[in-house]
């Protein structure tokens, strides 16, 4: 289980535009930032839509939480 405060820090430090959700272009932003993950609009779109409960394309905290925590 992962620890809730490290994952809001990192839940914001992907949040870039602090709407509270995540994009898929965000999340492609945060996986480019690492320097190993260079993923398509594509791919970044298909991981979100796994990982969104509610179906708005976007990840909420209490979504992303969720995945940390499978």
């Amino acid at each position: 289980m992962a620890d809730i405060e490290e994952a809001r820090k990192q839940f914001e430090r992907i949040d870039t535009d602090g709407d509270g959700q995540i994009t898929a272009a965000e999340f492609k932003t945060a996986l480019a930032q690492g320097g190993d993950w260079n993923v398509t609009d594509t791919v970044a779109e298909a991981i979100i839509a796994s990982r969104d409960l509610d179906g708005d394309k976007q990840l909420s905290f209490d979504e992303f939480w969720a995945y940390l925590n499978k």
